[in-house]
């Protein structure tokens, strides 16, 4: 791999429960924007507890699947890294498998050790979540070993491997995905013995936040999240769960003890039912080992890890900038493919951000709620890609259904795609289910911020530029003057603005007037308040 701007690369993790695909594409500050995922279950370590021989069943499943993910992987013309862990790493016959790999799916897998494993997930989890710069507590739930981490940037602090995961532990305690009363008790015991020296090492080290990026630890979350909601979340990067949502889903799932009965369970995915006893009794040990109180899951684990490692391969680091500001990165990655208008949505986007510092001592909100509006003025023309009519609707549903929004929460997804679809058209109102849902105060964000758009994008109305910045004065009217362009004809923009302004006087309590000033050297955000 390299990280030239425009190469496709693909990394295959294969492991003990799944294989894994992802096919990405360097970008030109040289992150990654994905272009697939693709996924295999094949219990590769499915048969032998003790993860000492492979099958040859498991093997032939496990061929089978890296051919289809490698075949998918060539579709994209990517070159492809493949990686193995816990089952292929712990098997005396390992090399009957990489033999195989090699000679039928045409990829030489390379076998990973558990630290390796650890560092590489670590990169990924960097570039899901804005946490390049605080510690972190790493946990990744695999079907056959468990890796835990304590880190800080892109580079680990410290490391364990520990043979633990659901595959395992199932077959061990739980035979055929039956638990009980017994096995329960002695896996809660086998887990706290392993995981006990690993607590030692890494604990003292501290840390601010416990991520987990395992698929176990993703439909915890969605479980966590029906028995909460009633519903899972259909947004699972940067959803939290807390130490007590855990033990409602350990009870849960400990109140049906067949897999049978667990097929009922919300947010529990068929293909885990048979192991899913197991996977929460680890996490279960996992959070009471560390006194974790609340873990936050990460879109991101060890695929995107190698190849985050592979586009970082001459070592200088340059493929790390992005990631303490992953949100933004992730913004201009969907704007980049949908948007056909760049420069009027970068002016609109200026314009609003303008404005909303012009009126930071009036609406008191902060750097929180301005990366949303960035986010939304951004991305609002997006639905233009599916239909210029009611292009404000579409873009919603753009923003909403995306999954490329690295860094955002599900909650703050939906407000950058309200105050996209309050763009224009209809004031948002209760009669609106989407609106309706917001609590209070995210209501008079989307109200204040999409009123705060509705100005921008007016005052680009005709594509020229013709109003350079702005600046506004707070007394009985909001008075918002532009400086235009020198010989530049503004009559449009401000008519527009004018007009579009009554979204933006109902979230102040302010009539609004937009009116042209002349090109004069002056602070392009100013409040002056009311004496």
């Amino acid at each position: 791999m390299n990280g030239a701007a425009g190469d496709v690369h693909a990394a295959i993790d294969v492991g003990t429960n799944s294989l894994h695909l992802a096919v990405a594409r360097v970008s030109s500050s040289g992150g990654l924007e994905i272009l697939c995922r693709d996924k295999e279950v094949v219990r590769l370590g499915s048969g032998s507890g003790d993860m000492r021989l492979l099958t040859a069943e498991a093997i032939d499943r496990g061929i089978e699947a890296l051919k289809g993910l490698v075949k998918t992987a060539a579709s994209y013309g990517a070159d492809v890294r493949a990686v193995a862990t816990s089952a292929v790493r712990e098997a005396e016959n390992r090399r009957d498998f990489l033999d195989r790999a090699a000679a039928e799916a045409g990829v030489e897998v390379e076998v990973i050790s558990g630290a390796e494993e650890a560092r590489l997930i670590h990169l990924g989890v960097v570039q899901a979540l804005s946490v390049y710069d605080r510690q972190v507590l790493l946990a990744d739930l695999g079907g056959g070993s468990t890796e835990l981490l304590i880190g800080r940037g892109p580079e680990p602090l410290a490391a364990r491997s520990v043979k633990l995961g659901h595959v395992r532990l199932t077959e061990r305690f739980f035979p055929g995905g039956v638990a009980a009363a017994g096995g329960v008790e002695e896996c809660r015991a086998y887990v706290r013995s392993f995981l006990t020296p690993v607590v030692h090492d890494l604990a003292p080290l501290g840390y601010d936040l416990a991520v987990g990026s395992s698929g176990t630890i993703a439909t915890i979350a969605q479980m966590a999240s029906h028995l909460r909601r009633g519903r899972a979340d259909r947004w699972l990067n940067n959803v939290s769960f807390s130490r007590e949502e855990l033990a409602e889903v350990t009870a849960a799932v400990l109140a049906a003890p067949t897999p049978g009965e667990r097929r009922s369970l919300g947010g529990l995915d068929e293909r885990r039912v048979d192991v899913i006893t197991a996977g929460v009794l680890l996490l279960e040990g996992v959070f009471e080992s560390f006194e974790v109180s609340q873990m936050t899951v990460s879109g991101y684990a060890l695929r995107e890890g190698v190849l985050l490692d592979g586009v970082d391969a001459g070592g200088n680091g340059d493929a790390f900038w992005h990631l303490s500001d992953i949100r933004r990165e992730s913004v201009l990655r969907i704007a980049e493919s949908y948007e056909e208008e760049r420069p009027h949505v970068q002016q609109v986007t200026e314009l609003a951000l303008q404005l909303f510092d012009a009126l930071a001592a009036l609406h008191r909100f902060g750097l929180y709620e301005r990366d949303l509006l960035e986010a939304a003025g951004m991305l609002h023309n997006v639905g233009r890609f599916i239909s210029r009519g009611a292009h404000h609707k579409h873009s919603y549903y753009v923003i909403r259904s995306s999954d490329r929004l690295l860094g955002f929460t599900e909650r703050e997804v939906e407000l950058i795609a309200l105050v996209a679809r309050y763009q224009r058209k209809a004031l948002p109102r209760l009669s609106h289910a989407e609106f309706a849902a917001l609590n209070v105060a995210d209501r008079a964000r989307v109200q204040m911020l999409a009123g705060i758009l509705r100005i921008a994008i007016a005052l680009d109305r005709t594509r020229s530029g013709a109003v350079e910045s702005l600046r506004a004065r707070v007394g009985e009217t909001l008075t918002i003057r532009c400086v235009t362009a020198p010989a530049a004809d503004a009559t449009v923009e401000l008519y527009t603005a004018n007009q579009r302004s009554e979204l933006l006087a109902a979230a102040t309590g302010l009539p609004v007037r937009v009116a042209a000033t002349s090109p004069a050297p002056i602070p392009t955000t100013e409040v002056m308040e009311n004496p």
